[in-house]
């Protein structure tokens, strides 16, 4: 496997990042790593964030532009988060295909199921969440990943305040 381990720069997947480097250190399973990020129109001060954030922690991050954020405010009709995260999502997956990679991991953690579930309930009317593993409709041969899904939030936050980083939140206008 090559997995592409998937950055935004917020505290979540800056750490997975990290675990993921660890395990591939010291592990006995055989996998390549690619450490990718979307530059989807951050302002400066999150771009230098980001790049700043990896240097520290030792990852040696690829960061591609786009214009999804512009693209998702033009025509995602004064809600531009679902557009947003879909042009992302699909992004990410072309980059990831474009590394060589057949996985994509993103950093979902448990409270981020547990809050899906809830809109999901409310919202949908429906029981459904993020899987944790699944394969891509969309991309050949491309399978998603979320190995964060039993950490909790505060533990990640914990985490971040110990080694002193100061991760960005979304990045968006």
């Amino acid at each position: 496997d090559c997995i592409a381990v998937c950055i935004s720069g917020g505290k979540d997947s800056l750490l997975l990042a990290k675990l993921f480097q660890e395990l591939h250190r010291h592990s006995d399973i055989n996998f390549d790593l690619k450490f990718i990020s979307m530059n989807p129109g951050y302002d400066q001060e999150n771009l230098t964030s980001l790049k700043e954030n990896c240097d520290m922690l030792e990852i040696p991050v690829i960061i591609k532009d786009s214009n999804v954020f512009s693209v998702a405010e033009k025509l995602g009709n004064g809600r531009p988060c679902y557009l947003c995260a879909k042009m992302r999502r699909g992004f990410l997956y072309e980059f990831a295909q474009e590394q060589g990679c057949n996985k994509i991991a993103l950093a979902h953690h448990l409270n981020d199921v547990i809050e899906t579930t809830m809109l999901n309930v409310i919202y949908a009317g429906n029981y459904g969440t993020m899987m944790p593993k699944l394969k891509s409709t969309n991309f050949q041969n491309m399978e998603l990943i979320r190995p964060m899904v039993y950490i909790y939030e505060r533990d990640i936050k914990t985490y971040m305040k110990y080694i002193g980083i100061n991760a960005m939140s979304c990045g968006c206008s």
